[in-house]
């Protein structure tokens, strides 16, 4: 059931953010902050200020882990191997507020089914690849991340 921005996921961060404040977990506390953060400067990015829609705001988490996720990267190169694993803890907890993934088979069926729409509409070889990414996107929403989707359309019209 879709959730209003009320008791959407913003409400349940900063609901998570009092628990883990009360609880004492700092790690759990800076994170959620962080990722607040994030969500309310996207909040105020445009022109004028706006509420973000739940499926927003998971892009905007998509991507945190993902600036976490080059960090570690980093850190691991340079031997920090402390603060690479600070990093890999606040994806873990980031990955806690994004749906679950969707596995590879399914996407690839539906890169598959868009890849022959598109064809049947005259698109195809690597000028169909925008239309079939967004074609894709609109099926699974925030189920895979753009990435993901890019590549397995790109291997498909290969």
């Amino acid at each position: 059931m879709p959730m209003s921005s009320d008791t959407g996921l913003k409400a349940r961060i900063q609901a998570d953010i009092a628990e883990a404040v009360r609880s004492g977990d700092e790690l759990l506390k800076s994170t959620l902050r962080m990722a607040l953060a994030a969500i309310m400067n996207a909040e105020v990015a445009g022109s004028e200020a706006v509420v973000l829609s739940d499926e927003q705001i998971v892009n905007v988490l998509r991507s945190e882990a993902k600036k976490r996720a080059e960090s570690a990267e980093i850190y691991e190169q340079a031997g920090r191997t402390e603060s690479a694993a600070k990093e890999r803890a606040e994806i873990a907890i980031i990955e806690r507020y994004l749906p679950a993934a969707m596995d590879a088979a399914a996407l690839a069926s539906i890169v598959s089914e868009e890849v022959a729409n598109a064809a049947a509409n005259g698109h195809s070889g690597p000028k169909a690849m925008g239309v079939v990414i967004k074609a894709v996107k609109e099926r699974v929403g925030a189920a895979a991340d753009g990435a993901a989707i890019a590549a397995a359309v790109k291997s498909a019209l290969a």
